[in-house]
Parts: C-alpha cells; structure tokens; sequence
C-alpha cells in the first residue's frame, strides 16, 4: 500500500525561543492533525523591545503527516 503525506504551514511564537516556538506548534497542531511526521522550518524572525533585545521569536514552518 503507498502511503500518501499531505502538507501544511502554520506559524508559531515563543517568548523563550525557536525550539520552544517549533515544539508549541507541534504539539498545538497535533491536536487536531493526527500522524504528524516531520516539519520543515521555513522562516525564523524575531520582535524586539526598544532596547534591542528579543521580545518574541517566530517561525513559520511547513508541517506533513500521513493522510489515512
């Protein structure tokens, strides 16, 4: 039997990083995708305080799980 993926893009934010901004995403999008099988991160951008500091880190990914 083959088995067929299908892909999405969603964007996720985190305070403490791009890690926890890609495992936030996940875990959020795993809750209504099921068979989630890996994730491409496309983009990575940050928002700053005035100060130049990071305020917020933002990825936009491409997420493909197995289609039933």
């Amino acid at each position: 039997m083959n088995k067929i993926t299908k892909v999405i893009e969603l964007s996720a934010s985190s305070t403490l990083g791009i890690e926890d901004a890609v495992t936030g995403g996940l875990k959020k999008a795993s809750k209504t995708v099921k068979n989630i099988k890996g994730a491409w991160i496309n983009d990575i951008k940050v928002t700053t305080n005035d100060d130049g500091s990071v305020a917020e880190w933002r990825v936009n990914m491409r997420v493909n799980f197995l289609v039933d």
